[in-house]
């Protein structure tokens, strides 16, 4: 499999502002028009309606407990508005988990239409830091102060669909239904009284009376590495033929360690790169002495830090030496995912063909002598 696509060359198109994907028509169908008049401009920068000025938190003047419910606010509408993008931009399918048990509190994730049967095409699997972002999200607080173009993960998703990749976008933090918040954005969010609602009948119906818990653990998403390992077993293990790559941040990279551990055959066998991007993950605490999973990563993985130095410029530190470490081209650990995506989906170009060549090399050459010697037998 070669995916001749030049990703050095690529130039992803953002989306179109249209009134359909407007985030302002989610703002005006919740009680809070007037808290919150912003909209993303034509750069998919966050900008206020009338002023054009960015984001002020200090709306409600040096009220603290204010300021932060309505940045909360901000942030469900801007989640609710990414997944609309990544389902009528991005062409993903959400996927609920478990899908047998739709009566409990489930989780979700996105992947693209043939992501599970397309066998002529690599599969690229995107798991975020830990916070209070979801699926389609590197960074909230990216997103709101720098664009969605740093913050979400839509760049990278239609990059990789450009370069005929499948694609799979995790959501490793929607791990509980909150009954007390899920109360509030019914009364604020009008926009989503039918599907709050809907949560909450299903949350409250496997609640006992004698239970007094807030807090709702998600079916098979109750940690981020239960999420993952339930996604890997479910769906990617299941992938014939497919060769996987993996872009991790922050947290998300001590996740898929805990995924290499677990699984550990079935990964070193189909994935065959990783992208860590200013990673929180442990080869001592998590992989141990095993030779054979630390001469694993030292080939198929590539860590890209925040760093003072130019993006791709070598960065390794005392602590951390078990693969290559390049700079991200930044310092600040929100803003490197977009900041070394081009030179990721570089490091996946060359380390896909070079899987290619050693897949070829193995493949045993047909003589005429060696056929004579098989017909003699």
């Amino acid at each position: 499999m070669h995916l001749n696509y030049c990703v050095a060359c690529a130039e992803v198109e953002w989306l179109p502002v249209t009134q359909e994907l407007s985030f302002q028509r989610f703002i005006e169908q919740s009680d809070l028009v007037e808290e919150l008049k912003y909209d993303f401009n034509e750069k998919s920068e966050l900008r206020h309606t009338e002023t054009q000025r960015p984001f002020v938190f200090n709306y409600y003047k040096n009220v603290l407990e204010k300021n932060s419910k309505r940045y909360q606010a901000l942030g469900h509408l801007l989640e609710q508005y990414i997944y609309e993008l990544l389902e009528k931009v991005c062409k993903l399918q959400k996927v609920y988990i478990p899908r047998e048990a739709d009566k409990e509190a489930r989780s979700f994730f996105f992947m693209s239409e043939r992501a599970l049967t397309n066998h002529h095409s690599a599969l690229l699997v995107l798991l975020q830091d830990h916070g209070v972002f979801r699926a389609g999200q590197w960074s909230q607080q990216a997103i709101i102060h720098h664009g969605l173009q740093h913050g979400s993960q839509i760049p990278c998703i239609q990059m990789a669909l450009q370069a005929h990749y499948d694609v799979i976008v995790l959501n490793p933090n929607d791990n509980f239904v909150d009954l007390t918040t899920e109360k509030e954005w019914k009364v604020l969010l009008t926009q989503n009284v039918e599907s709050s609602s809907r949560k909450m009948v299903q949350a409250e119906s496997f609640l006992s009376p004698q239970q007094s818990l807030q807090c709702i653990p998600k079916t098979c998403s109750n940690t981020p590495e239960e999420h993952m390992a339930y996604i890997w077993d479910s769906f990617i293990s299941k992938t014939e033929g497919k060769d996987v790559a993996f872009i991790v941040h922050g947290y998300g990279g001590l996740v898929f360690m805990d995924l290499l551990v677990r699984r550990k055959w079935e990964v070193m066998n189909k994935v065959y790169a990783v992208a860590l991007i200013d990673s929180e993950h442990h080869v001592g605490h998590q992989l141990g002495s095993d030779v054979q999973l630390l001469a694993w990563i030292k080939h198929h993985c590539r860590e890209w830090v925040t760093s003072p130095k130019p993006l791709d410029k070598p960065a390794a530190t005392v602590l951390k030496k078990e693969f290559p470490m390049v700079s991200a081209g930044t310092e600040k650990h929100n803003l490197a995912p977009s900041s070394s995506l081009q030179s990721i989906f570089k490091y996946f170009r060359k380390a896909l063909k070079a899987k290619e060549a050693i897949n070829f090399s193995q493949v045993p050459i047909v003589t005429r002598s060696s056929t004579k010697r098989k017909q003699s037998t």
